[in-house]
């Protein structure tokens, strides 16, 4: 190349140069090294654009990004998420509480006045934060927040002045922890607010009621050990109430719900009572209390005539269903967990009340009775009690799951009815077990969507347990096998003899009982 040729290719690199250096910003993080500034070449970009790039970063990489530098510091000030507890402040530095608090309130204060979307704070029960709380939340609750989340100090009770004008207007989700929270009449609306959660809070049942008034965008509520609600009214009000979900407020005895559009309520207590207006839109339900499957069976299909699944756990369920005047006509998938039962074989009337049930998963593996119960071996087996003809036939029923299942008479009526009924069934599974992990050792043991154990041996069993496991499996040879139509698979989940060869013996003489 000649000299004019060298002299067009070095202005040509000079000219491309120049407009790349044009496109970049020297950075410097305020470090030196020989006395000089070190610097760093990034794309320039508008500030509001780095702001928008940091507020998508997860915070602890939005705050290493600020340690680089300078320039990133202003962004982290703007970053709209934090989450701060002590795993992620102090779980590898030393100093305690105090320094924990310190971070804290430096971070807070910090990003005071700068748009914080989204607040989650977890302070651990230190007597040494308690004196800061009230301060760090008026720093960081400002108007414009969105979603707030606490999980506070036992003895602290939230400042309801807290929710002032501006911040009534933007929060939506709202989640309180280990505190007490009284609002009053005083307090106003929060039209934003569609997801409440409050967790082993002190709240009365009026008080309830007194925000519910307040938050006519509700469409989440969830009420986790709040041990002063005795009755809890929903009022009609809440058009937007989509789901309920009440657990472990052992005091409660009546929930009234009047929302209309309430499509799913998820209850666990003890002496629990439901009183609900019709509920058209009600679609699944969870409940768990004493005799829930009478009042189930009794009440839901006439108020509930839409349900279309329905999870139900009962402890010590006396059953005595009559012939239903409704039925769950559009019920599909049921699922039912029983402590104690008297009798299983009254679960029958479920298929006949539920025409279209798709699936059936019955888990009767905490009865812990079940041994002591009339054995389908104790001399009445030639005297099985069956449904008349003139019952329906379950269509569509596909899949039937026992979990515990047993050589109770009861339960194999039950099954055996279950087979004659689902003319159209395609998967029959009996685990005898508890339905828990177990190894891979014997393909037939390993329980369908259970994971295998990491040191791949099933988890160990009495011997009781396995005789009665191994008692079961030859019921079902005796009694449901010859029963199951072609078009159906049967799966019986039985011990793992590799993993309880110890019990081997118990197995030989439960088939010597057995016949």
């Amino acid at each position: 190349m000649g000299q004019k040729g060298r002299r067009r290719q070095n202005l040509a690199q000079n000219g491309v140069n120049r407009r790349k250096d044009s496109l970049y910003q020297q950075v410097g993080d305020g470090d030196s090294q020989n006395g000089e500034t070190l610097t760093y070449s990034m794309p320039y970009l508008p500030e509001d654009i780095w702001h928008r790039i940091h507020s998508l970063m997860p915070m602890r990489d939005a705050a290493r990004a600020a340690c680089l530098s300078r320039a990133f510091l202003h962004s982290w000030r703007c970053h709209p998420n934090l989450a701060l507890d002590w795993q992620t402040l102090c779980s590898k530095s030393k100093g305690g509480g105090a320094n924990f608090s310190r971070k804290i309130d430096s971070i807070i204060r910090n990003h005071s006045g700068f748009g914080l979307k989204r607040l989650k704070l977890d302070i651990f029960d230190d007597d040494r934060t308690l004196p800061y709380i009230d301060s760090w939340l008026q720093f960081a609750v400002t108007p414009g927040i969105e979603e707030l989340t606490l999980v506070l100090y036992k003895k602290y009770n939230f400042p309801c002045s807290l929710l002032s004008d501006g911040v009534r207007n933007s929060i939506r989700y709202l989640e309180l922890r280990r505190s007490a929270f009284r609002p009053m009449a005083e307090l106003g609306p929060l039209r934003s607010l569609t997801s409440l959660h409050l967790c082993s809070v002190r709240i009365t049942g009026d008080e309830v009621g007194c925000f519910l008034s307040n938050s006519p965008a509700l469409e989440q509520l969830e009420l986790y050990d709040c041990k002063e609600i005795i009755f809890l009214k929903i009022p009609c009000m809440l058009q937007r109430l989509r789901c309920l979900s009440v657990f472990s407020c052992w005091m409660l005895q009546l929930i009234e719900c009047k929302a209309p559009n309430l499509s799913s309520i998820y209850a666990s207590g003890e002496n629990i009572k439901l009183s609900l207006s019709e509920a058209l839109c009600m679609k699944e339900l969870c409940m768990c209390f004493p005799n829930v499957i009478s009042y189930a069976l009794a009440e839901l299909p006439s108020i509930m005539p839409n349900l279309e699944t329905l999870e139900i756990g009962s402890e010590d369920e006396v059953v005595n269903t009559p012939m239903l005047p409704t039925k769950f006509i559009h019920l599909k998938h049921l699922n039912i967990q029983i402590t104690e039962s008297d009798d299983y074989f009254h679960l029958a009337s479920f298929l006949d009340a539920s025409p279209s049930l798709e699936t059936l998963f019955l888990d009767v593996s905490k009865d812990k009775e079940y041994v002591d119960r009339e054995s389908v071996f104790g001399g009445s087996s030639l005297h099985l009690r069956q449904l008349p003809e003139d019952r329906h036939v379950c269509l569509k029923l596909k899949r039937v799951e026992i979990i515990g299942f047993s050589s109770a008479k009861s339960l194999i009526e039950l099954t055996r009815c279950i087979v004659k009924k689902a003319v159209s069934l395609e998967l029959l599974v009996l685990d005898t077990l508890d339905g828990s992990d177990r190894c891979c050792g014997e393909y037939k043991c390993r329980p369908i969507g259970k994971t295998v154990l990491e040191e791949n041996k099933c988890r160990p069993i009495s011997e009781t347990v396995f005789k009665e496991a191994s008692r079961a499996v030859v019921a079902v040879r005796r009694f449901i096998e010859d029963q199951v139509p072609p078009t159906a698979k049967l799966s019986v989940l039985e011990p793992c003899t590799r993993c309880h060869s110890s019990h081997e013996l118990a197995a030989g003489d439960m088939a010597v009982e057995g016949g």
